[in-house]
C-alpha cells in the first residue's frame, strides 16, 4: 500500500492588511521577510491609514454604541456620519476597510443576511456588528 506523501510546504500564520483588512495571502517571494509583511499589496502600503480611515473606525464603534447590543449598522451610515452630504458615497468602500480592520481587530462581525461572513471575500451588501465573542 503506496502512502501519500505529506506536503512539506511551510504554514504560515495568518495576516491582514493594516489598510484594507483584507487576508493577507502569502507569498514564495516573502518568504524572506514574512514578518515583515504588513500590507497586501503595493496600492494598500500607498494608501496606508489615513485620519480620515481612522475617523470611520471610531465612528463606526460610536454608532453601535448607540444601537441595543443585537443591532447592527450598514457601512453607509458611517459614511454618513463622517461625509458631506454630496460626498459620503466617496466614504463607502473606506467605510468597509475599516469595517475589516475593527474585524481583524476582533472588536466587530461582518454579516450578510445575518451571518458572520468572511470579511476577505463578502460581496455585496454587508452590515456590521459587535463582535458576540
Amino acid at each position: 500500500m503506496a502512502h501519500k506523501a505529506r506536503s512539506s510546504a511551510p504554514v504560515h500564520e495568518d495576516k491582514t492588511c493594516a489598510s484594507c483588512g483584507r487576508r493577507i495571502e502569502w507569498r514564495a517571494k516573502w518568504a524572506d521577510d514574512w514578518d515583515d509583511v504588513t500590507y497586501c499589496s503595493a496600492a494598500c502600503r500607498g494608501h496606508g491609514v489615513s485620519a480620515t480611515d481612522r475617523k470611520l473606525e471610531e465612528t463606526i464603534l460610536e454608532l453601535l454604541d448607540k444601537r441595543a447590543a443585537t443591532s447592527t449598522i450598514c457601512p453607509s451610515d458611517a459614511a454618513r456620519a463622517v461625509g458631506t452630504e454630496d460626498g459620503w458615497r466617496d466614504l463607502m468602500e473606506p467605510a468597509r476597510r475599516a469595517a475589516r480592520r475593527l474585524v481583524a481587530d476582533g472588536v466587530v462581525d461582518i454579516t450578510q443576511g445575518g451571518q458572520v461572513v468572511d470579511p476577505s471575500t463578502a460581496k455585496g451588501p454587508i452590515r456590521i456588528r459587535r463582535h458576540r465573542g
